[in-house]
């Protein structure tokens, strides 16, 4: 477990510098933070505590909380289940962390969940989008939408704003994140009359698919549905575009951080995602603003997620008086307020009610690839 608790933070800096161990203190409020800041999806855990580091900066130049300042203490569980267990462990036991932020993906976040309740600990997921997470409990939150949602904005988006007649998927058959939203996608894109050409799977740890996409290109879609996180994609793409498919493809918000990780072969490339930071909206301007000026990037989804997740957990604890978890998960249930990833209110499994974006990836006037707005979707 690599201790990450000290975060120095320079402006200008696209890196976050970590220095060693810093304990909360006296009057402290901590906040405990589980994120893959190493391993396979690290990008996720980099950008999502690179947008609560903001959140918690702010908040205490404006004096903190009731007089206390917020203190991060993270831990890196490289998106592995049973890392991330060990995690909160540490934080809820060694640390006190009565609030726990995390993990990024479904299944670290999952493996925590029931333990966060049993305990008794405020979990508040930025982005796991499964929806066993809030299974466990009335302790256990998101900030993000869920799986079946944004499945079905993949497949309604697919039929009616790209027009596809016939769709293929790839996707991974041991990741229930994968699973959940092919099924959705089908479901969606099925009803509105389109046909299901092809659907093939692959095992995790799997690099070349070029068996799957023969017996897809003879398939003849129009639209390649690919349910996965972004170094999937990246290959996935690359071979598809190798044998002469240049259909659009499709995704879901795994997809983010893939302009940085990819080449021209993502072009033509449309994904469903909890933010853009080319809003207008004034709330996003600022963030995109102090985010770049801190960090030296333009955030994505998973730092804009990891803002409202700091924010969201900063109003609980102003509307409870008070930072003991129980009292906090009361006041969150009860929010209904705007936030960088927009008007959030929390449904009865404590899911986020809001809309889902897709972003087109496309090439930025500097030749780079990058997102650009395409539509909104409402729930």
């Amino acid at each position: 477990m690599k201790k990450l608790a000290t975060i120095a933070l320079f402006l200008g800096m696209a890196a976050i510098v970590f220095t060693g161990c810093k304990k909360a203190g006296a009057g402290d409020i901590t906040i405990g933070g589980i994120f893959p800041l190493s391993g396979p999806v690290a990008e996720y855990g980099v950008e999502a505590q690179k947008g609560i580091l903001l959140a918690i900066e702010e908040i205490n130049a404006a004096g903190g909380i009731g007089g206390s300042k917020l203190v991060l203490i993270s831990e890196d569980d490289e998106g592995d289940a049973t890392k991330s267990v060990n995690a909160f462990i540490k934080l809820t036991s060694r640390d006190k962390a009565k609030i726990v932020i995390g993990s990024l993906t479904s299944g670290p976040t999952i493996a925590v969940s029931e333990r966060a309740q049993a305990q008794g600990v405020v979990l508040m997921a930025p982005a796991a989008s499964n929806p066993v997470v809030t299974d466990a409990g009335n302790f256990i939150f998101r900030a993000c939408f869920i799986d079946p949602f944004q499945g079905t904005v993949g497949g309604q988006f697919a039929a009616e704003t790209l027009g596809a007649k016939r769709a293929a998927i790839l996707y991974e058959i041991s990741n229930d994140y994968s699973v959940g939203l092919q099924e959705n996608f089908i479901k969606a894109f099925t009803a509105l009359g389109g046909t299901m050409a092809a659907v093939e799977v692959y095992n995790t740890g799997d690099t070349d698919f070029n068996a799957q996409i023969t017996k897809i290109k003879a398939a003849n879609p129009d639209v390649v549905y690919l349910p996965e996180y972004y170094g999937d994609v990246a290959l996935i793409a690359k071979q598809l575009r190798a044998q002469g498919i240049t259909t659009p493809i499709v995704g879901a918000d795994g997809w983010d951080g893939l302009t940085g990780n990819a080449g021209d072969e993502v072009l033509n490339g449309f994904y469903t995602s909890n933010f853009t930071n080319d809003s207008t909206e004034p709330r996003v301007v600022k963030f995109v603003k102090d985010f770049q000026a801190k960090f030296g990037d333009k955030p994505g989804a998973f730092a804009a997620l990891g803002y409202d997740s700091m924010s969201l957990i900063k109003d609980a604890i102003i509307a409870a008086g008070s930072a003991d978890a129980a009292p906090v998960r009361d006041a969150l249930a009860k929010i209904n307020g705007s936030y960088i990833t927009g008007n959030i209110k929390f449904d009865a499994k404590r899911n986020p009610v809001k809309s889902a974006v897709v972003l087109e990836v496309v090439k930025g006037s500097d030749g780079k690839l990058t997102t650009a707005y395409k539509t909104t979707v409402n729930p």
